[in-house]
């Protein structure tokens, strides 16, 4: 990835605009988890560190583009942010009529998905917000795969456009992974569907040396090889591309593991009647909702012996127990483990911090669809306006 960066330019005495990923979530009006405001300390940091005048732009859940909705409002998040930080944090209602900050100061911008046009993208808003400042810093690793205003429109309208620290660790993350994996290179992914994941899955196969499936895309998988799932999820539509991709695995010499036993149970809300089951053995009323301890044993020689790991997705309903005991499984494999691991997507991110084990991954992601859309092979919107940039 050939960006600039915020090396790269004179920060002093600059207002500098900075897109940030403070989509943190809220309960209530209260922080439950301010994991993605601790990863954007070091940017701001740097910038105020430098002498600039900084003023943050970020959005916060999925609000009605255009409409005002003090549920999804920054404003806690600024008063947050400057604890953080350990100097205030203005908060500022409405960017467009102007934002105020001296040098040394911080300023959070209200949800930009309060704007209208953010979401499309279009050009004025875009004009407006990169006009904010002198230097526009994107550093929204989680928003880079959406073409909004704030992400990729105004980094080509800005007058000097640079990528944050985050996004290039993130960027060059999942570099080692596609371009100079240590090899054997093994991914998981967990998930409830496979058309949610078709795309990264076929993806991994040109790349990986092992792919291990889990939640409902290992369903889809099984039924596809001819077993019968009981009440599971399963997409029926789509065993023909699981028979495909176990084809295309068979073909390219991908080991694809399949799970061996099942953790199921009549449904989520009964978990008090989880029972390990043979592949053979699965009722009418049973439905699959963890992979079982026999899987987790089948599993365990390919990641044992794999030098990278990717994980996306964990293998079964982990935030109900029983159902998370394959998901910690493995990762305490991966945390005993000598691989670079690279975590990604909030569920899996999460799953490895209530197991305790985060500390023991290589790299914790911020950004889940974003880092799909990378695994994928797709050029993030906000990637290709930042190195068009730096081209010119």
């Amino acid at each position: 990835m050939k960006v600039l960066t915020m090396d790269d330019v004179e920060l002093r005495g600059k207002r500098v605009v900075m897109r940030l990923d403070l989509n943190v979530p809220m309960k209530n009006g209260v922080i439950t988890s301010d994991k993605r405001a601790r990863a954007v300390l070091p940017t701001i940091r740097k910038a105020l560190d430098a002498g600039a005048s900084v003023i943050l732009l970020s959005h916060l859940g999925r609000p009605t583009e255009g409409e005002f909705d003090q549920t999804f409002s920054l404003k806690p998040v600024a008063e947050h942010l400057g604890k953080l930080l350990g100097r205030p944090v203005a908060f500022c209602a409405d960017p467009l009529a102007g934002v105020d900050v001296k040098p040394g100061d911080v300023v959070l911008c209200e949800n930009v998905r309060f704007l209208k046009g953010e979401k499309k993208n279009n050009d004025e808003l875009a004009a407006r917000l990169a006009g904010l400042g002198d230097v526009y810093v994107m550093d929204a690793f989680g928003a880079a795969h959406r073409a909004h205003a704030s992400t990729e429109g105004a980094v080509r309208k800005a007058k000097v456009a640079v990528a944050g620290p985050l996004m290039l660790a993130e960027m060059e993350a999942a570099e080692k992974l596609l371009e100079h994996p240590a090899r054997p290179l093994c991914a998981i992914i967990g998930g409830s569907k496979v058309s949610t994941k078709l795309t990264v899955l076929e993806n991994l196969l040109k790349t990986v040396d092992c792919l291990i499936v889990g939640g409902g895309i290992a369903n889809t998988f099984l039924a596809a090889s001819g077993h019968a799932m009981g009440a599971s999820l399963v997409e029926k539509e789509l065993e023909p591309e699981a028979t495909r991709l176990m084809a295309l695995a068979k073909e390219r010499k991908v080991d694809l593991p399949l799970p061996q036993d099942l953790v199921t149970a009549p449904g989520l809300d009964h978990p008090e009647k989880a029972e390990v089951r043979a592949l053979s053995a699965l009722g009418a009323q049973d439905a699959a909702l963890d992979v079982g301890p026999e899987s987790v044993r089948h599993y365990a020689p390919f990641l044992n012996k794999a030098a990278t790991v990717v994980w996306n997705g964990p293998v079964g309903a982990f935030e109900t127990p029983p159902f998370d005991k394959a998901s910690r499984a493995i990762a305490d494999i991966l945390a005993a483990s000598s691989a670079y691991t690279v975590v990604c997507g909030g569920d899996t991110v999460a799953a490895v911090e209530a197991f305790g084990v985060a500390d023991k991954m290589n790299y914790l992601s911020t950004g889940g669809g974003a880092f799909l859309e990378v695994l994928e092979g797709k050029k993030l919107p906000s990637v290709a306006a930042l190195e068009d940039r730096a081209a010119k």
